[in-house]
């Protein structure tokens, strides 16, 4: 009896330890994530230009990662802000900096203009903080505004010049008028086509840039029928793309032997535009929700949400959320240092990204798609929209660090 009773106390003594140990490990987890929450401000366009590309879905992406990583981290609570950027660098900025002071926002999610990241990347920068942009094109965000504060997780322009410019100049389309919209993203956009043109033996042979946003884009059409150029290439996105696509047709462009090239092309558009409309079209995805079943699932869990099937700026802001995530409960901290590096050590390979990883300069590259928007003909659904032609390994796609002016790079 009395040696059960010692093996009692024993265990008992045994437990109290455990229990002591955890409740102390639960408690210095929280000391070390700030306000003992993770708190992530999504930002983007809500109702503007780039809405439905990002927007509200990017959101619903987002909360779709809390929920499925359990709403917490190591015992924190993961609490979400979100705010319309209104497509201005200022509101931005202005927005990041009060959720920093006001509300100890740990990362920024989203990002969509690419005016707006680059502003809101120098707000982290000078606070510590941490973004991951997801929607921004711009390859300049790595590239002379890389920061050790932001990562960029889905494209950029770089992969679009060297997938879809390069494959129509391969094709025979050598001489190029660019429609560019008159901001960050446009300006990097029209300058890595344009070296990518010159470079497979082709030429521009004109260009006009337009404010952004844009309704009327008649004028812009004259002037690229005027051109004689065999390619018009939209280096735009969004609603503005949508515009050019639809007033090109309205005049006539592509019935007069001139064809379209999207640098930017988003599955949204090309779903509200009509396969009679975009078919045949080349375009440079991240992202495509049928290339195989893992996407395929994802993606259907999203539309069940949202009753539109996703863009791949959307199921990269669930991977990135992800990603962020499991590197705060790897690491047990928030701080946007550790978390960078830790995130950077950890490989991407999930639904969204294939052999992905995180550089020196915060792109993280990944595999990228040629793909081709399919005829009415070839389509057998609402959403069934693509064909991928072929894979862009990610060493190939991105701007080689050899090449970049990224502080951060020792080249």
């Amino acid at each position: 009896m009395t040696f059960m009773k010692n093996l009692t106390k024993t265990k008992l003594a045994a437990s109290i330890a455990v229990a002591a140990a955890a409740s102390f490990a639960v408690s210095t987890a929280h000391a070390e994530m700030s306000d003992s929450e993770v708190r992530i401000g999504y930002l983007a366009d809500m109702s503007g230009t780039y809405r439905d590309l990002a927007g509200p879905g990017g959101l619903t992406a987002l909360e779709m990662a809390v929920a499925d990583f359990g709403g917490s981290v190591n015992g924190s609570p993961i609490v979400l802000f979100s705010a319309d950027d209104r497509n201005s660098a200022d509101v931005g900025a202005n927005t990041v900096r009060g959720w920093i002071d006001q509300n100890n926002v740990d990362m920024v999610a989203g990002l969509v203009a690419s005016s707006v990241s680059i502003a809101v990347t120098k707000v982290l920068e000078e606070n510590n903080g941490l973004g991951i942009v997801s929607g921004s094109a711009a390859s300049s965000i790595t590239n002379e505004h890389c920061t050790p504060n932001h990562i960029h997780w889905v494209y950029d322009t770089y992969p679009l010049a060297n997938g879809t410019a390069k494959a129509v100049v391969e094709q025979g389309g050598d001489t190029w008028f660019l429609l560019t919209a008159d901001y960050a993203f446009g300006h990097a956009l029209e300058a890595d086509v344009t070296k990518v043109v010159e470079a497979s033996g082709g030429e521009i042979v004109g260009g006009v840039r337009h404010p952004f946003p844009t309704n009327d884009f008649s004028s812009y059409i004259l002037q690229a029928q005027g051109s004689g150029a065999k390619i018009v290439g939209l280096a735009n996105a969004g609603a503005d793309t949508v515009n050019a696509i639809t007033t090109a047709s309205q005049f006539g462009l592509t019935q007069s032997g001139q064809q379209l090239a999207g640098l930017l092309i988003f599955l949204n558009d090309v779903h509200a535009l009509g396969l009679e409309a975009t078919q045949n079209l080349l375009l440079t995805t991240g992202w495509y929700w049928d290339m195989d079943e893992q996407s395929r699932e994802w993606a259907q869990r999203y539309f069940d949400e949202v009753g539109s099937m996703p863009t791949m700026v959307q199921a990269g802001i669930y991977s990135s959320t992800m990603h962020y995530l499991k590197a705060v409960e790897e690491a047990g901290t928030d701080d946007p240092e550790t978390i960078r590096a830790q995130m950077a050590e950890m490989p991407i390979n999930d639904f969204f990204a294939r052999n992905g990883r995180i550089r020196e300069d915060g792109r993280m590259v990944h595999d990228m798609y040629l793909a081709q928007v399919k005829t009415p003909e070839e389509s057998t659904g609402e959403w069934d929209l693509y064909e991928i032609l072929s894979t862009i390994p990610a060493e190939e796609a991105y701007r080689p660090l050899s090449e970049s002016q990224c502080k951060l790079v020792q080249n």
